[in-house]
């Protein structure tokens, strides 16, 4: 019996099913999954893609299942001077959820600690993280390694605060 298969994605906040998915789980091109309802499915994308809570798969037969972020480890930050620390944050390239009073990071002890020595007042959460997109607005911030070479044709160069 073969699985039924998404090969797209959609916005909809009326699925016909969910499926509840971590941060890193939400970042997908070909994977099998199971609905929070017992059913599997086969996610088979033409390119990875990074979903967020709201979107849904597109099944063959029409029917959508929706994605919903998966409560997980993290950190809260919160202090007097939030743009500061987030500042320090986005120069880690670290994916965070920024919220008016506070920002989540998923839990990290070197960025907890960090973070703690600028000020700021860290404690671990449990919750679903949903950080912010990338530069324009979507997709996802990733963190490098400063140690690796960026490749001979990268013009990839910024200061870090370390």
């Amino acid at each position: 019996m073969s699985l039924p298969r998404a090969h797209a994605t959609t916005h909809d906040h009326h699925p016909d099913a969910t499926v509840t998915l971590s941060y890193e789980a939400r970042f997908l091109r070909r994977r099998t999954l199971e609905t929070d309802q017992g059913e599997r499915f086969l996610v088979d994308l033409a390119q990875t893609t990074s979903l967020g809570a709201g979107d849904a798969f597109v099944l063959d037969d029409g029917r959508k299942v929706g994605v919903v972020a998966a409560p997980e480890a993290l950190i809260e930050v919160t202090g007097g001077d939030l743009v500061r620390l987030a500042w320090h944050i986005g120069n880690r390239h670290t994916p965070a959820q920024i919220e008016p009073a506070r920002i989540l990071i998923q839990h990290d002890h070197v960025m907890a600690d960090m973070l703690a020595r600028l000020g700021a007042s860290v404690r671990d959460v449990t919750e679903p993280f949903t950080p912010e997109g990338g530069a324009y607005g979507h997709g996802r911030t990733h963190g490098h390694d400063h140690g690796a070479s960026h490749g001979p044709e990268s013009h990839h160069h910024h200061d870090h605060d370390h």
